[in-house]
């Protein structure tokens, strides 16, 4: 009996004007009947490359395949090696054989067509099911990936749903057809704990039943720990370390992967600085013993940076924040409903303090987080910032505030231009704001950021398309924190980050805490980041703030059902 799915010695590289790169050099592994294998690496790494090569989805040129097979085997009995077979033949297996979940759903659905009507299509494309029952089928996924509304979702279009319900829908098409290998590549990003436990026990149960092969990417350790068979770490395009998960965790042998485990949050105490990926593999020339002696001075100051310490002056207040939009209306009534995305939210963050807000996909976190820097009209309410009511304010005194005020959006693709090289759009705020007297200086701030979150002074150039998604938002990140503004709206900031770029995100934002007093409201659904990172934590539902407080009591001690469903939800992992 041959695997489900068998790599071996897989080259993969690109064409550019500078000549050939290296995308994937000489990776070898095995899938088999109801297995799952993790790929986990920092962005860049090979992961992504490695499961578009397996569906045939990257173009040729400037794709080059230099050696290697990429075998399938359905029936357990004869292979396919899909870098062989025709277009018809991959299109064949696209969906049905072997399906995917990609990792941005934002811009992986059509935007002209329905939710419903994408997931209808790819049903009737494998399949000699009618429309009437391909609909009937969507929407009992739509109801097992515990989609709300599921029959109103069937009629909405992307742009109508949040980032998590995107995400579902991507979950509902990649397992319409009951493929037999399921790429995952990063499916449970955008999703808060809860309906990532409901979606991973979906995944699971269907994979029992018909003996699924999966391939999960992620850059969640502890989700690794919790749902793989077999592991597989990845650097530079190569394999540096894969075997049993349980082995793995508990005895890694590479001293990349001891870098990945030793990043996570979660084995850390608040305010400790994270260990990166250069602490244990230290670049040529790097004086280990200056960088020692500057993490242990950064140290010395984040731990001044106790609740304490925050001093006790209001940044922003908000006052019965109420935020509304129009339902969809029904044939009989003329009446269009009212949605409440935010219903009467009231709280204050002090000057110097970072808040937590977490809750379900879909509660209103994004809405709430855009409205406080006017990207969405307020029905009612009054947002003071520094004391003065921003609300309502004219629109060009709104964009000289600001430079006091950014936000990180959680779309990385979407937010940057892609006309504009990277280069471009971190100096574009920088001129509209009159910061630095010339090009050359803005330049070299520009370079001086995207090195602190882990890029290159080579990506000056480079456009949006050219970077995965975790150095996409990289790039968000530096982008806001180019003004050296008063408060950061972080919505979902680190979502797309591997761990180790995650531990430098982090530990940059600390040092920022430090060095002005940052100030912000950090957004997500990763609870043990929101717990290792913030002072407080707000837990929202359905518009409204039902529970808050210091960030441990909530965390270890919560006192409302919904938020000890939401602690009950977080993959325990494996500590080491």
């Amino acid at each position: 009996m041959y695997p489900l799915l068998q790599i071996k010695n897989l080259s993969v590289d690109f064409e550019t004007a500078a000549g050939n790169v290296t995308a994937i050099q000489n990776i070898s592994f095995t899938v088999n009947n109801n297995e799952t294998v993790a790929i986990v690496g920092e962005s860049g790494s090979g992961k992504t490359v490695t499961a578009l090569s397996i569906l045939q989805l990257l173009p040729v040129p400037p794709v080059k395949y230099i050696t290697g097979e990429i075998l399938f085997s359905m029936n357990g009995t004869d292979q396919t090696d899909i870098l062989k077979i025709s277009v018809q033949g991959i299109k064949a297996i696209r969906g049905n054989g072997i399906s995917m979940i990609f990792q941005e759903p934002m811009t992986s659905l059509n935007p002209v067509h329905t939710c419903g009507q994408q997931v209808i299509e790819a049903i009737r494309v494998h399949t000699k099911m009618s429309y009437q029952k391909a609909e009937a089928l969507t929407l009992e996924l739509f109801r097992q990936v515990e989609l709300p509304y599921p029959a109103v979702m069937l009629h909405r279009y992307p742009h109508q749903v949040s980032g998590g319900q995107k995400q579902r829908v991507m979950i509902a098409m990649a397992m319409s057809c009951n493929p037999s290998v399921l790429i995952a590549d990063e499916p449970t990003t955008a999703l808060d704990v809860t309906v990532q436990k409901k979606i991973l026990g979906l995944i699971k149960k269907l994979q029992l039943e018909r003996r699924m092969g999966v391939i999960y990417i992620t850059h969640d350790l502890n989700l690794v720990a919790d749902i793989a068979d077999k592991v597989i770490v990845m650097l530079k395009g190569t394999i540096v370390e894969n075997g049993n998960a349980k082995d793995i965790f508990l005895n890694p042998q590479h001293p990349y992967t001891k870098a990945l485990l030793a990043c996570r949050p979660t084995i850390h105490s608040k305010g400790k600085r994270l260990p990166v990926v250069s602490d244990f593999i230290p670049k040529e020339g790097e004086n280990e013993k200056r960088q020692l002696e500057e993490q242990i001075a950064v140290d010395e100051v984040l731990q001044n940076l106790d609740p304490d310490s925050i001093k006790n002056e209001s940044l922003l207040s908000v006052e019965h924040l109420k935020i509304y939009f129009p339902g969809n209306k029904s044939i009989f009534s003329r009446a269009r409903p009212i949605f409440k995305a935010v219903d009467d939210v009231s709280f204050e963050i002090a000057r110097g303090e970072t808040v937590g807000l977490v809750g379900e996909s879909g509660c209103g976190k994004t809405t709430l987080g855009r409205a406080l820097v006017r990207l969405i009209e307020p029905a009612s309410g009054n947002i003071f910032f520094g004391g003065k009511n921003i609300a309502h304010i004219p629109t060009n005194e709104m964009r000289k505030m600001r430079k006091k005020i950014q936000i990180i959006f959680q779309d990385p693709y979407g937010s940057l231009n892609p006309r504009l090289t990277i280069g471009s759009a971190l100096q574009e705020p920088l001129k509209f704001h009159n910061i630095l007297s010339n090009d050359k200086q803005r330049k070299e701030k520009v370079i001086d950021l995207l090195e602190k979150v882990g890029l290159k002074a080579e990506h000056f150039n480079r456009y949006p398309h050219e970077f995965s998604g975790g150095q996409r938002q990289r790039i968000c990140i530096a982008r806001a924190l180019g003004l050296n503004p008063e408060f950061i709206v972080c919505d979902e900031s680190i979502s797309a980050l591997d761990v180790s770029v995650q531990a430098q995100v982090l530990n940059l934002l600390n040092d920022l805490k430090a060095e002005f007093g940052f100030t912000a409201l950090f957004i997500s659904h990763d609870l043990n980041v929101v717990r290792y990172f913030c002072n407080r934590i707000m837990v929202m539902h359905k518009g409204r703030i039902i529970e808050s407080g210091d960030a441990d009591q909530i965390y270890f001690k919560p006192q409302n059902e919904y938020t000890r469903k939401l602690i009950a939800s977080i993959p325990a992992g494996i500590v080491i």
